[in-house]
């Protein structure tokens, strides 16, 4: 792990002289020309064009790799989620407003941010659970939440954790609208990304369960990304918990799958629906044994 001895030295290395010249750019307003005489790695219209794609997939990859490394962050729970549901005093607040308005499609929406805060608020539940647990425990076996880092349930989620004090991790992405990180998620924990691929295989990496509450195209994604993975077993299989059993029973028909022969009927086995937060971490407890082994002990079944 780098001391801050080392990263002062890094940063005081006469390579970083190269990132001067740049800032001077920016510092005066001056617009960045070509310069084939620029170091390369201090050069980002070098670092931008295509054919360095490759390097750019290796950076995004390592900065976080060596970031959570050295944080201690070995073993993660996931929580996927819609970006557009909000607390339920926010919610509560929308509604009074829209009571007051002559406009019935308002209120409509304000009613069902009202019914839908509940994802927030079990997101908000499942985030203190798994980080009430890790509180005792070594670093080595604490599980620590991972969020997409933006608003809505991923919010919710880490601010689960905040709640009890226990850092988590969000993994951003740069989106055509602004997208910052929540206020709940550990500063030297967030993480911004440009590809999505290299994203995924983060929230993958160090993930010992996967829970999946309501959402839309981007968590679909995500989750079929991981039941792929562990279909295929590229992945070691882990709980995959899919919160909100009637959501989920409306927006995933794959028993028709099933009966078209498109997947084999143990697939269905691969996740396990629930409506509560408290049953979304007993499925993963149970997965792991946890209330009579930590984690390294434990046995996945």
């Amino acid at each position: 792990m780098d001391t801050t001895e080392d990263i002062k030295a890094a940063t005081s290395s006469p390579l970083a002289d190269a990132w001067a010249e740049l800032q001077a750019h920016s510092d005066h307003g001056e617009p960045l020309e070509p310069d084939a005489y620029r170091l390369a790695f201090a050069d980002p219209e070098f670092l931008l064009r295509r054919e360095t794609r490759g390097i750019r997939f290796q950076l995004e990859l390592l900065k976080t790799e060596m970031g959570l490394q050295a944080a201690g962050i070995h073993n993660t729970v996931v929580v996927y989620g819609g970006a557009r549901f909000v607390a339920p005093d926010v919610a509560q607040a929308q509604l009074e407003v829209a009571r007051t308005q002559n406009d019935p499609q308002a209120l409509a929406l304000a009613e069902r941010a009202v019914r839908t805060s509940a994802y927030y608020e079990h997101a908000r539940e499942f985030g203190r659970l798994v980080a009430t647990h890790s509180l005792p425990l070594p670093q080595e076996e604490k599980l620590f939440i991972c969020t997409g880092g933006g608003p809505g349930v991923m919010e919710a989620a880490n601010r689960g954790s905040h709640d009890v004090g226990v850092p988590s991790v969000g993994l951003n992405i740069a989106l055509p609208h602004e997208q910052t990180a929540n206020p709940y998620v550990t500063p030297n924990l967030s993480f911004k990304f440009h590809y999505f691929a290299l994203r995924k295989m983060h929230f993958v990496m160090r993930a010992k369960a996967l829970v999946v509450f309501p959402g839309g195209f981007g968590t679909l994604d995500e989750l079929f990304e991981v039941l792929t993975l562990v279909q295929t077993k590229k992945a070691k299989p882990v709980p995959i918990v899919l919160c909100g059993r009637d959501y989920w029973s409306r927006v995933l028909q794959l028993d028709v799958l099933m009966d078209e022969g498109a997947i084999s009927p143990e697939d269905l086995n691969l996740f396990t629906k629930v409506d509560t937060a408290a049953e979304a971490w007993a499925v993963v407890r149970d997965f792991y044994d946890l209330p009579t082994a930590g984690l390294a002990a434990a046995q996945t079944k």
